[in-house]
């Protein structure tokens, strides 16, 4: 029996910040997990270093599902994205290390691949229709068969969505950027930009867009039901989903795909959605909702409803929640489409990866365990660096959903 003898935390921003637990155990073996929280690093950094490292020395590094309900139960406060993003880095490490164990990749341990890669979708964007058009056309070239395309609002002075450099990063800044926001013109300008798209390119590539949560559901329905003509992949995030009977009324309005869930950390999050089938994509992640074994847990409860997955993955999440995310993409039968943003070259002089994008999918190899590698002396050349995502607001100087 294999004992956890050792618990890092390591924390490092090559590119933007990430938080990264190691375990190593009684027979020298290694696992990483990502406990990388947007703009709340430290938060979870702290809960593992503080609270969970002290009660993972001497334990069973097999034990992989006692230890998740060890960790959730016991925590008494249960839930939340700090304690779920801290089980998750600790229940990911674990399943690193049994596939290293076993000599097989996770995707085996799972029970085997259901297809050979997981379809992702790539983030177009600009500043103009003109800069979104050539964006679009910059993926098609580069493989993507499904594309998610936002521009910004003309009057608008928010611009969620728009690259500002070779890699798309909203966060930024010691304190957050404060952007101004206008429902109507997003309303009035939003269908028009995305038939632009379909005018330009057709029908043979998936076409997706995410609203991030800024409209009331009567105003969701509203646009869900323009959109329709486009036939959308989905429409992502059009409402928060506080109340998730918010969602009924925007079914009701319109055929156009809904997705949902980035923000979710547990099945009691996501549960109403899909068992009275109100979205069709679930978003949850490896790192923000548990790992791999809570994660499962949604995915197959969405399975029952033909929900099918989309699990978010910008470039919030390490290439260790990446990896996570695509060995368990591969064996799930209602897989739909994966997130995938790439990191800032500098990200891989840190962790090094072994999956592959190959005709807009990826690929898990066939190494044991996750298939990622962490150099921690790299990762000591790139101190924290506190950055944050945007926050809304109205023209009335109120607060909004960003």
């Amino acid at each position: 029996m294999a004992t956890i003898t050792e618990a890092k935390v390591v924390v490092t921003s090559p590119g933007r910040n990430f938080v990264t637990l190691k375990l190593t155990t009684s027979d020298g073996v290694t696992g990483l997990g990502d406990a990388t929280l947007n703009g709340r690093e430290l938060a979870v950094a702290s809960y593992l270093r503080d609270h969970l490292v002290p009660l993972l020395i001497g334990r069973d590094a097999d034990r992989i599902e006692d230890m998740w309900q060890y960790l959730y139960k016991g925590a008494y406060w249960r839930r939340g994205p700090v304690t779920m993003t801290a089980i998750a880095a600790v229940d990911t490490a674990l399943w690193d290390i049994k596939g290293k164990v076993a000599g097989m990749p996770v995707y085996d341990l799972l029970g085997g691949k259901a297809r050979e890669g997981a379809l992702v979708y790539g983030h177009a964007s600009g500043a103009t229709v003109g800069e979104l058009l050539e964006d679009v056309a910059r993926f098609q070239e580069a493989g993507y068969r499904a594309i998610r395309a936002q521009a910004a609002v003309p009057g608008v002075a928010g611009t969620y969505g728009v690259r500002k450099g070779a890699v798309y990063e909203p966060a930024a800044g010691a304190l957050p950027e404060e952007q101004l926001w206008d429902t109507e013109k997003y309303l009035d300008f939003a269908p028009r930009y995305l038939a632009r798209v379909r005018e330009e390119f057709g029908f043979d590539f998936h076409l997706l867009h995410d609203v991030h949560h800024r409209l009331t559901p009567t105003e969701a329905g509203r646009l869900g039901a323009r959109l329709e003509e486009l036939r959308l992949f989905w429409m992502e995030d059009p409402s928060p989903a506080e109340l998730q009977e918010n969602f009924r009324q925007i079914r009701q309005a319109t055929t156009t795909p809904i997705a949902v869930g980035e923000v979710f950390n547990s099945v009691w999050d996501c549960q109403q959605l899909i068992t009275e089938r109100l979205i069709d994509y679930i978003r949850c992640s490896v790192a923000h909702a548990g790992g791999i074994t809570h994660l499962r847990r949604i995915f197959h409860l969405a399975e029952l409803y033909q929900v099918r997955t989309g699990s978010h993955g910008a470039t919030d999440l390490s290439p260790v929640s990446m990896s996570a995310a695509v060995h368990l993409d591969v064996t799930v039968p209602n897989f739909g489409i994966q997130e995938y943003m790439e990191h800032d070259p500098v990200t891989h002089e840190v962790f090094r990866p072994t999956y592959e994008l190959r005709d807009g999918a990826l690929h898990p190899s066939d190494a044991a365990g996750l298939g990622v590698e962490l150099d921690e002396e790299a990762a000591a050349r790139f101190p924290y660096d506190p950055r944050y995502l945007p926050v809304g607001r109205r023209s009335d100087g109120s607060v909004h959903d960003w």
